[in-house]
């Protein structure tokens, strides 16, 4: 099957499309609703199975999450409601949907898409992927193999988490202009890179359309590139990751 539907669960909106996991190209209509508030487990499971009838869809199905996701477990819930602690979302999607489902980290999914077909295709050593959008995602490669599960986006930075400094939202929020929320972006781009001193930063998220209205004011010394995927990267990794997705 080289065919998957991929979803992409996020704060704001719930994105989807069928996916050829053999070139990254979406081979359906891309679809969007928006994420039920609240975000408990009833109503999203009820919004990943409204997806699947959308596309009339029965195969295997990726879906990008939110939180931590440990064995199919949600460990964290920053931008999600509480009640996900805990909860098995693997099993609780399958049973909304009656398919197979493979839940990963959002960011990993988009790292997973990008390593894949944009920006850190055959990139070896380091690479960090930072998705900016509701909050600061992230996804960790080495030698093009991920390191799952990381919160760079919850590091501590100017006395509060990075991500309430310097995520998107805030710039849209408090009407920052681009030079005032880059120089925030630019504080988080030193943090990272003296934490981790990466061979490549890649930026995701929708910022990443707005790639030449920030980077001026960026001046760290390891090597930043836009996201070549956009907001498509979420679905294409989740897709790619449930090429072997089987019920638990």
């Amino acid at each position: 099957m080289t065919e998957i539907l991929g979803v992409d669960i996020g704060g704001s909106g719930v994105k989807a499309s069928t996916v050829d996991i053999k070139t990254g190209i979406l081979t359906g209509e891309r679809k969007r609703i928006p994420t039920p508030q609240p975000a408990d487990p009833p109503s999203v499971a009820e919004t990943v199975s409204k997806i699947v009838r959308k596309f009339n869809w029965n195969g295997p199905v990726g879906c990008g999450f939110p939180a931590v996701v440990q064995k199919g477990v949600v460990r964290t819930a920053s931008n999600i409601h509480k009640d996900w602690i805990g909860t098995d979302v693997k099993k609780f999607f399958q049973e909304a949907s009656g398919l197979p489902v493979c839940v990963l980290n959002d960011a990993d999914a988009a790292g997973l898409a990008e390593m894949t077909f944009g920006a850190g295709r055959n990139k070896k050593g380091s690479v960090v992927i930072i998705t900016v959008g509701t909050g600061i995602g992230s996804a960790f490669f080495i030698d093009g193999k991920l390191f799952p599960n990381t919160e760079f986006g919850q590091f501590q930075l100017n006395g509060e988490i990075a991500e309430k400094y310097a995520a998107d939202a805030v710039r849209k929020n408090q009407d920052l202009s681009w030079k005032k929320w880059g120089k925030r972006l630019n504080k988080y781009m030193h943090l990272l890179q003296y934490l981790l001193w990466p061979d490549l930063i890649i930026l995701g998220g929708g910022v990443s359309k707005k790639f030449d209205k920030y980077i001026k004011y960026i001046d760290v010394k390891t090597e930043i590139v836009p996201a070549q995927l956009l907001n498509n990267a979420g679905i294409v990794g989740a897709a790619i990751a449930a090429k072997d997705c089987k019920v638990a």
